[in-house]
């Protein structure tokens, strides 16, 4: 079984946002064929996008799994709308109780419907801190 190190952007503005990302990071740790190597320290940010919302607790979680980009996206946005999350009738950029987003999968760059790493990383210095916290654990060999 081939795995690849896996990071994904935990973020929560709405309700008990520290327990939207310790309900994420459980489900992340029982996602059949991976492993939760590792999480960030969580930090609060202020919104991205001009939507007027409450700021964001943000956290990195570093996997190793065997599932497929589309397959993995698929358990994301299962554990999103668990948490009432409808991507269908969210605003974009706007406030969600969950937003689960794989910021870099291995060394894939395009997948179908899936752009890799994340388009937003260069712009989200959060999410750099929080790689470069994790990058320690990716298992290097």
């Amino acid at each position: 079984m081939t795995t690849a190190p896996v990071y994904v952007a935990l973020g929560s503005n709405v309700g008990e946002r520290a327990a939207h990302l310790a309900f994420a990071r459980e489900r992340l740790s029982r996602l059949p064929q991976t492993r939760l190597l590792g999480v960030s320290t969580v930090e609060e940010t202020a919104p991205l996008g001009g939507v007027v919302q409450g700021p964001y607790l943000n956290q990195m979680a570093l996997l190793e799994t065997a599932l497929e980009p589309a397959a993995l996206l698929g358990h994301l946005l299962a554990i999103e709308a668990a948490r009432g999350r409808d991507r269908a009738a969210t605003v974009r950029w706007g406030p969600r109780t969950l937003d689960l987003d794989i910021v870099r999968y291995g060394d894939r760059v395009v997948e179908p419907n899936l752009s890799l790493p994340h388009p937003e990383l260069p712009h989200r210095d959060f999410w750099q801190r929080e790689l470069a916290e994790l990058d320690v654990l990716v298992p290097h060999g």
